[in-house]
């Protein structure tokens, strides 16, 4: 029994924070250099590779080399400076993420799949003064972008991770004759993380130590991880769910990280045989590649006990196949990067589906409420509005935006998060969707969420995503974009008479649309404003070519 599930019902759909009797207000150094003393001997890090040639540290042996990379920095950058990272997933990533923390600079994130501009707004709006970059990404070469992004920034260090044992081995040799690393405290920033864009230009998130540090041992903890787990992370590094939740809950819990260059289900399933992998954490769409290429050709996952979901809606009945394919627990959690990222999560052993429809509750040290979009005003139970929440995990703010700061962020310190969701009298929430992808047809108000969870559960149907178009009469229609199941045919009417069933008549969508993928952000979200403004456009399209004819 937790100290959660002992309180009394809720009227009000708040919940004041747990007091942690664990907690540690630490720096991501001090949890590194706490896990090198608690478990110096024992595997930490291993590179996501299958075969004998897949190195790996102790715990004492990455604290030792990300202490390099920290006086390495430290020869060329100041503490308090930003240096941004644009490269996949590598050990050599985690490193250097360790290595800044220790250093006193901050890190900015950058995906690699980005393209020359994308890259330089992020340099210029961060003020990086330095990035770290992989040579090539797929079949891009990283470096001569990199130089023609320059323009316009404060970049005056490009560092190659193909020259990453030269730069680390001026590390090695460099003793500080002024004492030791520099005094780094837990509410200094940590990181810039640029939020995934569902709905257009990213703002930076400014992330603390203690944010982040403590969002990654709390997740870790409520899933009931510990020293024997082997996570197995697919998640990008680049993002809070990859460098923060499972990089920072691993590391606090004593697990062994494996982090694969990128995701491959066939990889992934090959790592947990190899690895003994007990737990990972993903977006839905990388558990249901997963799944499909277990039941093609099943590997001994008999090691894997818990599978996390989050990033994206969850639905139930993935959450059920992944139990009965794989034979896993599943947990499901909420948040955003601006809040470390997790907000709430479900508790480790709770496999109730009642449960597996939430999010769970939330995070100890953490409050949540839900408010009226409108008055702010906390509502009662089963009542739909915006979810709120407030914590030390909260964003510091927008970097240098201090308007969207302030639109987010109230004067009583509740981060908005702007998604629409409800809380029951035991304190578990359940997200509805975003509150500007809320439909309203004819007066009538329309989630989409609800329409995807019940087009989800049809057999053919593999990935879906609803949105409102734009109509004359109606205001809005509700619009249904559909990735079919392998080998599976099914029509516009198959779908809109299985709705039928489930929904009422005015919330069936009048649009169906088939597509080969759905347009995602890194961490999984997929992006509804991309398909809205596609469709449309081939409306536009079509329409000119006809008025031409």
């Amino acid at each position: 029994m937790t100290v959660q599930s002992s309180r009394p019902p809720l009227s009000k759909s708040i919940w004041c924070a747990d007091v942690d009797p664990d907690d540690l207000d630490s720096t991501i150094g001090d949890a590194l250099v706490r896990a090198a003393s608690q478990w110096g001997g024992r595997t930490a890090l291993v590179e996501g590779v299958v075969g004998d040639e897949a190195r790996r540290w102790t715990f004492e042996e990455l604290l030792e080399a990300s202490t390099h990379v920290a006086r390495a920095l430290l020869l060329r950058f100041s503490p308090g400076e930003h240096l941004a990272v644009w490269a996949a997933n590598s050990p050599e990533w985690i490193q250097l993420e360790f290595g800044a923390a220790l250093a006193g600079l901050t890190l900015v994130t950058v995906n690699p799949a980005f393209r020359q501009a994308e890259l330089a707004y992020v340099l210029r709006q961060s003020r990086a003064v330095g990035i770290v970059v992989q040579p090539r990404f797929r079949s891009r070469d990283l470096l001569p972008i990199v130089t023609a992004a320059l323009d316009g920034t404060q970049v005056r260090e490009v560092i190659s991770f193909g020259d990453w044992d030269e730069f680390v081995a001026d590390g090695r040799g460099f003793c500080i004759p002024f004492g030791p690393l520099p005094a780094v405290r837990p509410e200094d920033p940590a990181q810039i993380q640029y939020t995934s864009g569902t709905t257009g230009r990213p703002k930076g998130a400014l992330l603390s130590h203690r944010g982040l540090a403590t969002n990654g041992r709390r997740y870790a903890t409520v899933i009931g991880a510990h020293p024997g787990d082997v996570w197995i992370n697919p998640m990008p590094l680049f993002h809070t769910a990859g460098c923060g939740l499972v990089t920072l809950g691993a590391l606090q819990t004593g697990g062994c990280h494996v982090i694969p260059p990128s995701f491959d289900a066939d990889l992934l399933l090959d790592l947990f045989e190899a690895e003994q992998g007990t737990v990972m954490l993903s977006v839905p769409t990388m558990l249901i590649r997963m799944i499909e290429r277990h039941e093609d050709q099943p590997r001994d996952v008999s090691s894997w006990r818990l599978t996390t979901l989050g990033g994206a809606p969850v639905p139930l009945d993935l959450a059920l196949r992944a139990r009965r394919v794989l034979g896993v627990e599943v947990g499901i959690g909420y948040g955003q990067t601006e809040s470390s990222p997790y907000i709430t999560h479900t508790e480790s052993g709770d496999q109730r589906t009642q449960t597996l429809s939430t999010v769970g509750r939330p995070l100890p040290g953490i409050e949540v409420k839900i408010v009226d979009p409108n008055t702010r005003d906390v509502i009662d139970v089963g009542e739909l509005g915006e979810v709120c929440t407030r914590s030390s995990c909260v964003m510091t703010e927008y970097f240098d935006d201090p308007r969207a700061t302030a639109e987010t962020i109230d004067i009583e310190g509740w981060l908005h998060t702007g998604d629409l969701g409800t809380m029951d009298a035991f304190g578990f929430v359940t997200i509805r969707g975003r509150l500007k992808d809320m439909i309203i047809r004819g007066g009538e108000n329309i989630f989409p969420r609800e329409i995807e969870d019940v087009l989800f559960a049809h057999p053919a149907v593999s990935a879906v995503s609803v949105v409102g178009l734009p109509d004359p009469e109606w205001g809005e229609i509700v619009a249904a974009f559909i990735v079919t199941a392998r080998g599976a045919h099914v029509t516009e009417d198959d779908l809109a008479t299985y709705c039928g069933a489930y929904l009422a008549s005015y919330k069936i969508p009048r649009v169906w649309q088939f597509r080969t993928e759905l347009p995602q952000t890194a961490s999984g979200k997929i992006q509804k404003f991309v398909l809205r403004d596609r469709y449309l456009e081939d409306l536009r399209t079509h329409a000119d070519q006809a008025t031409s004819e």
